[in-house]
C-alpha cells in the first residue's frame, strides 16, 4: 500500500479500513448477539432472582430461555476472540517497525514512531471509546458499567507515550467499529427486537403490565 500511497499515515488508515472489512461478517454476528443478550437481560436478570438458592434449576431456566430466543450467550465474544490473534499482531508491528521513523503523516504528525507532540490523536482516540461504550449493548450491572466509564481515561493517559502511527491505528479501529455499530442498529436493530418480542409471544411471555390490562379488559363491569 505504501507504494501507493508514499505516506505510512494513509497506509496505516487504508489497512486498518481491509482488515476491518475482512472481519465485518463476524463483527455482525458479535453486535447481533450482544444485542440480543441486551433484549433478554431482563428476563435472565429476573431468573437469577427467582432462583438465586437454586443453581441447578437456574441453569436449567437460563438455557431454556436461551434456545426459546436463539441466543448464543458466548456469542457476543467468540467473533472478537477470533480476531484477536490479528490485532495483536498488527499492534506489535506498529509499535516496533523501524519503517515509521521519520515518516510524517500530516500537519502537526511529523514523525509516526513518536508520541503525539499535542496529545490531539490520544484525546480523540479516548472520546471514540466512550462513544463506542455508549452505543455497544451491554448486559453488565450498574456497577460494572461505572466501572468501565473509567477504561477510556486510562486507556488515554496509556496512549500519550505511544508512538503517534499506534494510536492513528487504534484511531481508526474504533472510527470504524463505531460507523459499522450505528449503521446495523440502524438496518437490523428493529428486527431484533421485532423478533425478540416474537419470540416472547411464542413463549406465553408477555410483560406483565399487559397481562394485567388484558384480565382488566376482560373482566366484566360492575
Amino acid at each position: 500500500l505504501y507504494e501507493f500511497t508514499h505516506n505510512y499515515g494513509i497506509t496505516i488508515i487504508l489497512l486498518t479500513m481491509l482488515i476491518k472489512l475482512m472481519f465485518v461478517p463476524l463483527q455482525y454476528k458479535s453486535y447481533k448477539s450482544m444485542k440480543q443478550m441486551q433484549v433478554i437481560q431482563p428476563k435472565v436478570l429476573a431468573l437469577q432472582t427467582k432462583f438465586k438458592d437454586d443453581r441447578e434449576r437456574l441453569n436449567k431456566e437460563l438455557i431454556k430461555l436461551y434456545k426459546d430466543h436463539r441466543v448464543n450467550p458466548v456469542g457476543g465474544c467468540l467473533p472478537m476472540v477470533l480476531q484477536m490473534p490479528v490485532f495483536v499482531a498488527l499492534f506489535n508491528i506498529l509499535y516496533m517497525t523501524i519503517d515509521l521513523r521519520q515518516a510524517p503523516f500530516m500537519l502537526w504528525i511529523k514523525d509516526l514512531s513518536v508520541q503525539d507532540p499535542y496529545y490531539v490523536l490520544p484525546i480523540v482516540m479516548g472520546a471514540t471509546m466512550v462513544i463506542q461504550q455508549k452505543i455497544t449493548p451491554t448486559t453488565m450491572d450498574p456497577t460494572q458499567a461505572k466501572i468501565m466509564l473509567f477504561l477510556p481515561v486510562f486507556m488515554t493517559f496509556l496512549f500519550v507515550n505511544f508512538p503517534a502511527g499506534l494510536v492513528l491505528y487504534w484511531l481508526t479501529n474504533n472510527t470504524l467499529t463505531i460507523t459499522q455499530q450505528v449503521v446495523t442498529e440502524r438496518l437490523f436493530g428493529k428486527k431484533w427486537q421485532v423478533a425478540a418480542a416474537d419470540a416472547d409471544a411464542v413463549t406465553g411471555d408477555e410483560p406483565k403490565e399487559q397481562k394485567s390490562s388484558g384480565k382488566r379488559r376482560n373482566s366484566p363491569s360492575e
